[in-house]
């Protein structure tokens, strides 16, 4: 237990939480839990989180120009404060969901991947929010989702309408999500054309369903505005607007192609408004109708409310209270990182971890040969999605609009202030090498420290870490720095590299020979002289996602067709998460480059069950 707490303080001041502030906020709480004990419940500020979901700080005139118009939310702002940087860590729906509830990094706390195919217990140092807020005499009511990755014992939610139903003079959490937004409005207003002038991502074909899309979406987001407005409008009807912070966010990015579900900024990089109550504006160093720069994450929303009512948070959670008794505006415009994540997405496999510090954005593509446009079916039920795939096909579209359906580079370093939408990769100009340099060097603290779990495939996790993920993390924290590095080595020349990657290839630990492969694949032709090791592991290695990996890089190089090995592979595996990874190879060597023909049917695959019809339905077409 001590060895733990010391790892968790060491990654809180990693992520910008000095060993004197994170001292003043343990103090500070520690003095408050014997207050709030005696302390009338009525003495407490009230909380509501409104969430928009699926839009990201792109479509709000509240942060570019060519954004929404958002008269209601702007209205709170002149009573409170607009964060220029809130970032929801992943860009999807349950697990950004379940970092917001537990101020956790999902992959250290096995709740990473959308959809579950288990639920994660909470470690015993950990309690959601809801649940802190519920104990400590707060009535807590959730309008209306639940979705979450992780399975509590404990105190749920009082109400799923609203404050209304609490004793009288008793505070209360409010958390309501507007479904307005969601992507699903937009794969039904996505229909048809316009010639009118509107603005469009460059990542985006200029194209008349395009513009189209970004109208009905600028319609949406005006109608969710009205929503979020109307819940306002009702606390003050009730008398509760200046005791109550009222946090207005969106869940994650989105929702035009390429954002939801992808770790660019338009994935995790939310709008942030938090109205401040006159009756608790004391509480705060922050001046109503301002903005700020300081870095906030979903991890800090619950520890931010609990540090605002006085309650200890938890003592196992990653975030950090941005605001409240102590915390100076300074203090909040100090911070200045926000690591990210991505990782399945329905049926869909990727692995991606992002770092922003400052006006830089690192991205480690730790697979990049799982091209952005990989095939998520409920993403494709987007007409816009389907059009900007097929004029790639037709060769319609200039380089940065091709980015999304190529294999992308290990590792991108961008100006997100300069470049907002993340079209030019600096990680080889001269220019930044310094800065490439230092913020590898944080980044690669950060997934080491957590550690992150997802450096073994999902299956593994589901069969071997998920009864106890944060327990199995610490366990293996030394294999997962080793598998790190392995990793790692795609970033070098392969030359300098040569001798470590074969010692993985050749190494008794499976998954030193898998991340091997994958960095084979990394490297492409370079990699050639592995080619008959690949091939002897294709057809031998006794774990089959070691076989598929070799299968995968025989056949980016074009040295051998996979079908064979992969099609035997699914024949014998008898686990449907295992399935599911293998067959996230096979649509991606059938529909990249150079394309394999694959003869598959839905009796092809032994192990059912979970997402793999979702692959097969794609695949088989039925």
């Amino acid at each position: 237990m001590t060895k733990h707490c010391t790892t968790r303080r060491s990654f809180l001041e990693a992520i910008g939480l000095s060993a004197a502030a994170l001292a003043s906020s343990t103090s500070m709480a520690a003095k408050n839990k014997g207050k709030q004990e005696k302390k009338a419940p009525a003495d407490r500020p009230n909380f509501v989180w409104l969430m928009s979901e699926d839009n990201s700080v792109h479509y709000s005139n509240l942060y570019f120009d060519t954004g929404a118009e958002m008269p209601r939310i702007r209205k709170m702002a002149e009573g409170g404060v607009i964060f220029n940087h809130a970032f929801s860590v992943c860009p999807v729906c349950s697990a950004a969901r379940s970092v917001l509830a537990t101020g956790c990094y999902g992959s250290r706390i096995g709740t990473q991947f959308h959809r579950k195919l288990k639920t994660v217990p909470l470690p015993a140092d950990v309690k959601p929010v809801y649940a802190v807020m519920r104990d400590a005499g707060y009535y807590t009511s959730n309008k209306t989702k639940t979705d979450y990755n992780f399975s509590f014992k404990g105190s749920s939610w009082h109400s799923r309408k609203d404050w209304r139903g609490r004793e009288s003079g008793q505070p209360f959490f409010h958390k309501q999500s507007f479904g307005v937004s969601h992507e699903s409005r937009l794969q039904g207003a996505n229909k048809g054309g316009t010639d009118e002038k509107i603005p469009v991502s460059p990542r985006h074909p200029n194209t008349p369903l395009f513009r189209q899309a970004n109208k009905a979406y600028n319609s949406i987001m005006q109608r969710m505005d009205a929503e979020i407005g109307s819940v306002v409008d009702q606390l003050e009807k009730d008398g509760l607007l200046e005791d109550t912070f009222i946090f207005y966010f969106g869940d994650h990015g989105g929702v035009l192609p390429g954002s939801k579900g992808y770790a660019y900024e338009i994935g995790l990089h939310v709008p942030l408004v938090i109205r401040i109550p006159e009756k608790w504006k004391h509480l705060v160093d922050l001046k109503r109708g301002t903005r700020t720069d300081g870095f906030v994450s979903f991890t800090d929303f619950g520890a931010t409310i609990m540090h605002l009512a006085g309650i200890k948070p938890p003592t196992g959670i990653d975030g950090k209270p941005f605001m409240g008794p102590g915390i100076t505006l300074t203090d909040l415009n100090k911070r200045d990182e926000a690591y990210g994540m991505a990782d399945r997405f329905d049926e869909k496999y990727d692995l991606v971890r992002t770092l922003r510090k400052g006006k830089l954005k690192y991205m480690r593509n730790y697979q990049p040969f799982n091209f952005d446009s990989l095939q998520n079916n409920y993403r494709y039920k987007m007409a816009s999605y389907r059009e900007w795939r097929d004029l790639h096909k037709a060769g319609k579209l200039n380089a940065v609009q091709s980015q999304f359906h190529e294999a992308r580079a290990p590792e991108a370093l961008y100006d997100v202030e300069k470049d907002p939408y993340e079209t030019v990769n600096l990680a080889a100009d001269p220019a930044y090498a310094d800065s490439l340099k230092a913020i590898r060097q944080r980044f690669t603290e950060l997934v080491k420290g957590l550690p992150d779990l997802s450096l073994y495939p999902e299956n593994h996790l589901v069969n071997k870490a998920f009864e106890n993920p944060t327990g199995f993390g610490q366990d293996h924290k030394k294999e997962i720095a080793q598998l790190v590095d392995i990793a790692d080595l795609s970033l070098q020349p392969f030359e300098k590299v040569r001798k470590q990657v074969a010692a993985a290839l050749e190494s008794k630990n499976e998954w030193a020979r898998y991340w091997g492969f994958i960095v084979c694949s990394c490297f492409g032709k370079a990699a050639k002289e592995f080619i008959e090791a690949a091939k002897a592991a294709a057809a031998n290695d006794k774990d089959l996602l070691v076989r598929t990996r070799a299968a995968e890089f025989l056949a980016l190089i074009g040295a051998q067709d996979p079908q064979p090995v992969l099609m035997d592979v699914l024949a014998k595996s008898e686990d449907h998460v295992e399935a599911l990874l293998v067959l996230n190879t096979v649509v991606m060597l059938r529909d990249g480059k150079p394309g394999y023909a694959f003869d598959i049917k839905a009796d092809s695959v032994k192990a059912k069950g979970g997402l793999v019809g979702w692959r097969l339905k794609y695949l088989v077409g039925k």
